[in-house]
């Protein structure tokens, strides 16, 4: 099927498209600071710029877009277009989540990951968010042991 836009409508469309402060990750933040929880966001120097990062519990949060990450739902349909190049591309995308994981668990770190489905209704918002807060303490709980 060819694409309806030109070449510069769909540059300008793709443009669009952000990679760091998603209204995923926004409501990710707000949950864990309503929770009492204080962090920093985008640390270029951890591997993989985690989306949060809990210093203090010395935990990463990284918030996943199901599309682009792959995580088998509903959300992460396959393009019906250069079904090859996206092949690849997503599994380039799985390669380095697993490696990025690896080397800050290496490093000394707690990784969790947080898939946008988790997040669509209020209610399901609410649980991801309240079950993300207790894995966060009980590992802070476990740490201090």
């Amino acid at each position: 099927m060819a694409d309806t836009l030109t070449k510069s409508e769909r540059s300008a469309l793709m443009a669009k498209i952000r990679g760091t402060n998603t209204k995923p990750e926004v409501l990710v933040r707000s949950g864990l600071h309503r929770a009492g929880l204080r962090f920093r966001i985008h640390n270029r120097s951890l591997p993989g710029s985690p989306d949060i990062v809990l210093a203090k519990h010395r935990t990463v949060v990284f918030v996943h877009g199901c599309f682009w990450h792959r995580h088998g739902c509903a959300l992460s349909s396959e393009p019906t277009t250069r079904r090859a190049f996206w092949r690849e591309k997503f599994a380039r995308n799985v390669s380095r989540d697993k490696r990025t994981a690896a080397a800050l668990r290496r490093a000394g770190w707690r990784v969790l990951t947080v898939w946008e489905c988790s997040l669509r209704t209020t209610a399901r918002r609410e649980q991801a968010i309240a079950r993300l807060v207790r894995r966060i303490a009980s590992m802070g709980a476990a740490r201090a042991q």
